[in-house]
């Protein structure tokens, strides 16, 4: 089958499109034929150690169809719909581990289903076991246009959330604001407290989103209300060290935890697809929640949908079309 490999480096990160023999399923491993994959900007970032070393076949999240079972798999027969986190998803067949599977609701399209993967179970384990944001809470997203900051959005919005977003872009909040966003401020290093503090009354917000990086933390911790909750989750800024006023910490009780997936373990995994087919799938099958999806480039175009995701001009997620 062919494959898409990724070789990240110290300073660059290469594609090579290659012919591998076709795998095999595991014990509890699904396989798939792949329909669409969704792009993830943490597997392209040189020197991030998702592929790092020698180059490996890339593609962490996809849709397609059941075609073969593992050993004891249950949950799904071939023909079935299956989305989520996958393994080799840029190729023409991918694994899933049955505990990172989601069967793929009818109403959505390969590439939405592609799409609602890892940006969205990444803002589930931010807004909910993370973050514990509540109907009526203020829920701030600092580069809410990517595909983990749209997700945010969106479930704070499910949730009862009022929702404060920053971009460089007017276009992109306007699209924002399309989707519910309560209020979208337009920077893009900062320089948002003041409009904040307006808009809550002086009282702060009680769940921050961090997908910037380092250039807005401390303010980001400046407009956080008494308990308040900050995830940390991308540094695009490129900047990875800030300070903190302990200070403020101490005395507003605040907590502080940073959202990644590379060393969570498969049962910590299967915890969280749980908690979202418990908790948000319900609402994207009934068409609640769409996944939004900006582009679609065909499996051939890897090098140039990577292009275009660098080049931060999408709302929402990139996918790969098989």
């Amino acid at each position: 089958m062919k494959s898409w490999f990724i070789a990240s480096g110290k300073d660059s990160t290469t594609l090579e499109l290659r012919d591998i023999p076709l795998p095999e399923p595991k014990p509890g491993e699904i396989m798939a034929r792949v329909k669409a994959a969704g792009l993830n900007r943490g597997e392209f970032i040189a020197g991030h150690g998702l592929a790092g070393g020698a180059a490996k076949a890339g593609g962490i999240e996809a849709a397609g169809e059941v075609v073969k079972l593992g050993e004891g798999v249950t949950a799904f027969k071939p023909g079935d719909r299956v989305m989520g986190r996958a393994l080799h998803a840029y190729s023409e067949f991918a694994m899933f581990r049955i505990g990172d599977a989601m069967p793929a609701p009818a109403r959505l399209s390969w590439e939405e289903a592609a799409g609602a993967g890892i940006a969205y179970l990444t803002a589930y384990d931010m807004l909910w076991p993370g973050g514990q944001l509540r109907a009526g809470e203020w829920l701030l997203v600092t580069g809410a246009s990517a595909g983990v900051g749209v997700a945010s959005v969106q479930l704070g919005k499910l949730i009862g959330a009022r929702v404060i977003g920053t971009s460089g872009s007017a276009e992109k909040l306007k699209k924002l604001g399309a989707l519910g966003m309560d209020l979208g401020l337009q920077n893009r290093n900062g320089g948002f407290e003041q409009a904040i503090m307006e808009a809550t009354a002086g009282k702060g917000v009680n769940l921050v989103v961090n997908n910037v990086g380092g250039s807005v933390f401390a303010e980001c911790i400046r407009v956080m209300a008494y308990k308040g909750r900050l995830a940390t989750v991308g540094y695009v800024d490129g900047v990875v060290k800030a300070e903190l006023d302990i200070l403020a910490l101490h005395a507003k009780r605040l907590q502080v935890f940073g959202v990644s997936n590379k060393m969570r373990s498969a049962a910590e995994f299967a915890e969280g697809v749980r908690g979202f087919m418990r908790d948000v799938l319900p609402a994207i099958a009934g068409g609640h929640l769409r996944p939004v999806i900006d582009r679609v480039f065909p499996f051939a175009e890897l090098p140039q949908a990577k292009a275009y995701m660098e080049s931060n001009a999408h709302v929402g997620k990139i996918i790969l079309r098989a």
